[in-house]
């Protein structure tokens, strides 16, 4: 393909640049050819300000891909709908549901999908295409969502305190979780915004939906704060299974899972901090 793709991180934990910011979050801009891709949004107006400060136009947006329905990946999403009017919006039906973390003897925190961005997305599907993706979605040619990843290895079941309820008492798998995957001259790339699901279970749903057995990069959060030596091992291992060249890990992938990498990969592990660019061409 003679796809030109070029990756630009908006929102992250950390920022490297004159008047850019970092929150805790995640949103790339993905330029597909001549299609626009906004791949999360952050947790607040910072994702349209880093843009500006960027020179992206969000206006120009033709998708947005929600990967999962917590408040850092969509809390920017109602300044992205209201400044990309038409856009077609990817998102699994458990993106906007409730969604609390629960600990014992503390507070219930709400850290789902504002209220104001799920009445946004209600109002308004006859101004914007609604894509509920429960299964693999094409979003034009060449790219596509995995929709729900099949969770087979027992190493990566999480045992988090994420729950569908405020009592605590419904446990939220996050089905939602999904990774985007993009056709490029280099190979698969595969953006993952926390891969809640692991990123093995990740990498193996991609193999079988693509049928394909090596993939380019893998950028994005990975969830591998705190994970044991062996969780780390066996994704590195998966990672050299599928022949992955490049990584780059991001915000919730934890600092010591990024060194371990980083000692692993050497050249080809890189940091995503906002206004870092990857292109594939």
């Amino acid at each position: 393909m003679d796809t030109r793709v070029r990756i630009t991180t908006l929102v992250e934990n950390t920022a490297h640049g004159q008047g850019v910011l970092a929150e805790h979050g995640l949103s790339y801009w993905i330029e597909y050819g001549e299609y626009r891709i906004l791949f999360d949004t952050g947790q607040s107006h910072i994702l349209s300000r880093n843009a500006r400060r960027l020179g992206i136009d969000l206006a120009l947006t033709n998708a947005i891909v929600i990967s999962h329905g917590h408040y850092d990946h969509t809390g920017g999403l109602l300044r992205a709908l209201g400044l990309a009017r038409g856009v077609d919006l990817f998102l699994h039906p458990g993106a906007v549901k409730p969604k609390f973390k629960c600990k014992p003897d503390k507070p219930a925190k709400y850290i789902g999908t504002k209220s104001s961005i799920i009445k946004m997305i209600e109002e308004h599907r006859h101004i914007r295409k609604i894509h509920w993706t429960r299964n693999y979605t094409q979003i034009c040619a060449g790219a596509a969502v995995t929709g729900e990843i099949l969770r087979t290895h027992e190493f990566e079941k999480s045992n988090e305190d994420f729950y569908l309820d405020e009592e605590g008492k419904i446990p939220d798998e996050i089905p939602d979780d999904q990774a985007l995957v993009l056709k490029t001259n280099k190979g698969l790339v595969i953006l993952v915004g926390c891969a809640h699901s692991g990123m093995v279970n990740v990498l193996d749903q991609v193999a079988n939906l693509a049928g394909e057995n090596q993939f380019h990069a893998v950028l994005g959060g990975m969830h591998l704060q705190g994970a044991s030596e062996y969780r780390l091992e066996q994704t590195y291992q998966a990672l050299c299974r599928y022949k992955v060249k490049m990584i780059a890990p991001a915000h919730c992938t934890g600092m010591e899972a990024v060194k371990y990498f980083c000692r692993k990969y050497k050249r080809g592990c890189f940091t995503c901090p906002v206004g870092s660019q990857f292109t594939f061409e």
